[in-house]
Formats: structure tokens, sequence, C-alpha cells
């Protein structure tokens, strides 16, 4: 009898200690509110799941530096730039599971827009990697209240009355290669294109080479490289911004206005990405949240208020592919780098910023 009420009450601490399961959510700024992972956790405990999201403090910033974070292990739910997906030399891939778009937890799934649904480089042989999330375009933001008027190519950021006053980010070095291509004229992943040839390879890190001196003088320009956000300040003339950080900032009263290059603007999706380790409750819940996010509420959110691309078509409005349905060109959308790319603009990177030779 005794050891009966000894096993009970075993089997009872056992139960009580034992913790609510967190599902871990690593994002880019802006992207998740403390009130939606608040409206999603209520929708977990409505359905009987033990399991709680939260985000993890770090935000995210670029390749190199997310994969890293989900490699640790730490991360269940992803927010991943669609191209980084199948970059070679980081094998996000790995890191990820296909996403059972048919499952009953995933019903907003059939709202999405079918040209950001399946796209190949976020593909495996089991089917997608990402649901999508959002887009944007890499574009330079002026300050209205010192650039009387707007340069109409991106080689006018070189000018020098422009020194000092220019800001890019420093989380991603490949869209700043890709300016530093359009102001030359050239195709914005021409270092890409040119991945299979060695001899353009060769030519194209040249430290004396015309693309190394066009980034050099590009970064020379710049008064202030940004991370993780906020990258928009008064004294700056030109400000390098996914799209977000210039919807928060003009939310606030900021006098910016996005330039309209002859060259046009490089374009991204944002996606969101299941862990390979999820399974069991913890992927139910994970598409539970993916459900939510890829909904009207937090779509409608994403244009109005962090000035994006839906990838639904719940949302009232989505004014920039409305304005121009060949927004996601595939000519000015992100690909997935290979390694040489990779290395290659990494290097002139370092070059252009000093830290390298």
């Amino acid at each position: 009898m005794r050891q009966l009420l000894l096993g009970t009450a075993l089997t009872l601490i056992a139960s009580m200690g034992q913790a609510t399961e967190t599902l871990n959510v690593f994002t880019w700024d802006g992207y998740v509110h403390p009130d939606e992972v608040a409206a999603v956790n209520a929708l977990l405990k409505e359905q009987g799941y033990d399991v709680e999201v939260k985000v993890i403090d770090t935000l995210a910033e670029g390749p190199e530096q997310m994969f890293d974070v989900l490699r640790s292990g730490t991360v269940d739910v992803s927010f991943l730039t669609l191209n980084y997906i199948q970059m070679e030399g980081l094998p996000f891939e790995n890191l990820l599971q296909p996403i059972n778009t048919a499952s009953p937890r995933l019903g907003n799934v059939q709202a999405l827009l079918p040209e950001l649904s399946a796209i190949p480089m976020g593909m495996s042989d089991a089917g997608p990697l990402y649901l999508p999330f959002g887009g944007g375009s890499y574009g330079i933001w002026a300050n209205d209240d010192v650039v009387t008027t707007h340069p109409t190519s991106v080689a006018e950021l070189l000018k020098p009355e422009w020194k000092g006053r220019v800001s890019l980010t420093d989380g991603q070095v490949q869209p700043n290669v890709a300016l530093a291509l359009m102001a030359m004229g050239e195709a914005p992943f021409a270092v890409q294109d040119a991945s299979g040839d060695r001899a353009k390879m060769a030519e194209m890190q040249k430290a004396d080479g015309p693309l190394q001196t066009t980034l050099t003088a590009l970064y020379d320009q710049v008064g202030f490289f940004w991370s993780a956000g906020p990258e928009f300040r008064d004294d700056l003339a030109f400000v390098a911004s996914y799209g977000p950080g210039a919807a928060a900032h003009l939310a606030t009263g900021g006098n910016w206005s996005i330039v309209n290059f002859a060259e046009g603007n490089t374009v991204w999706l944002d996606t969101i990405n299941f862990s390979k380790k999820l399974e069991g409750p913890k992927l139910e819940a994970a598409e539970i949240f993916a459900n939510y996010f890829i909904g009207k509420e937090v779509q409608e959110r994403i244009v109005n208020g962090l000035g994006m691309v839906a990838s639904s078509t719940l949302v009232e409005a989505n004014p920039m592919l409305d304005e121009n349905p060949e927004f996601f060109a595939e000519e000015l959308f992100w690909p997935p780098y290979t390694k040489v790319a990779n290395n290659v603009m990494n290097m002139l990177s370092k070059r252009a910023s000093g830290a390298g030779s």
C-alpha cells in the first residue's frame, strides 16, 4: 500500500513539474507583435495544446547570422528570406522540414498568392520549405527635408555632396553590391550570374577592378551602417531600407520618400519556416502560428503598418503589387547566391569597408 501511495505521489509530482513546451520564434524586427503572440497562445490553449509561443530576443540580421542561430538548435519557427533557403555554403534546407500545406491547421494557405507559393528556390523534393509571409524591395529613401530633387540614377549617390550622408545595411552585403553594380550600369546580380565563369569572377574580384572601385566609393559615402534597425536618422540624406523600417519612421512623422531609380529596386520575399526537429503537438502548434500570420489580420498589418507586399489575397488592398503587377520580376528577385558569389561579395565588402585587403 505504501509503495502504491509513493508511486502515485511521484507520478503527481512529475506531472505537476512538467513545464509547458515553448515554441521559439526567430524573426525580423517588427514582424511579430506581442498582442499577436498572445492571440496565438490563446488559440493554442483553447485547442488543448500545452505549448506557448515565445519570440527569442535575437533579431534576424542576415544569412550568415540567421544560419548560425538556426544551427544552434534553439529555433522552432523562423522567418527566413526566401533566397537564403538554398543558398550555397549555408545549408538552411538541412535545418528545415517540408510544410504540409494540406494540413487542416493551415486553412489560410488557400488564399496565398499562387505566384509566391511554389517558387523553386524554396522547394524540396518533398514539398515547400516555406510559407510566403510578405515581401518588399531594398530601396533608397530620401530625407525630403534636405534633398530637394531625387536622383534618377544610383550613380548619383556617389556625388561629393552626399559624402557621409548615406546609410546602408551591414547585415547583408549582397544588396549593397547590387547597388554598386547598378551604379555601374550592370545587372544587380552580375556577380551571381558570373559564378560559373572563372575569368569573369577573377575580373570582378580584382582589388583595382571597377566593381571594387565603385563599391569602395559607395561605402565611402556611408555615414552609418545599420544592422537590425532603426536605420533612419535626421542627419542623413539617403537611407537604404527593406521597407518596414521606413514605414515605422514615417509613422512617427518622418519626412522621407522612396527614390525611384531608373535601374529599379531589387526585391525580396520573407517566409515562415519550420525546424526539422519539430514534431507532434509542437509541429501542430507551429502550423497554428503560421496560419495566423498568413491570415487577414496580420497580412493587413504588414501592408498598412510595415509598408510590405502581402502574400495573401485576403487583404483589402496590396498597393505595391496593385500598382506594379511585375513587382516580383525575375531579374530583380534576390537569387540563392552560390558560395563563390557570396565569398567574392563578402571580400569586396570587407575591402570597401577597410576591414580586408
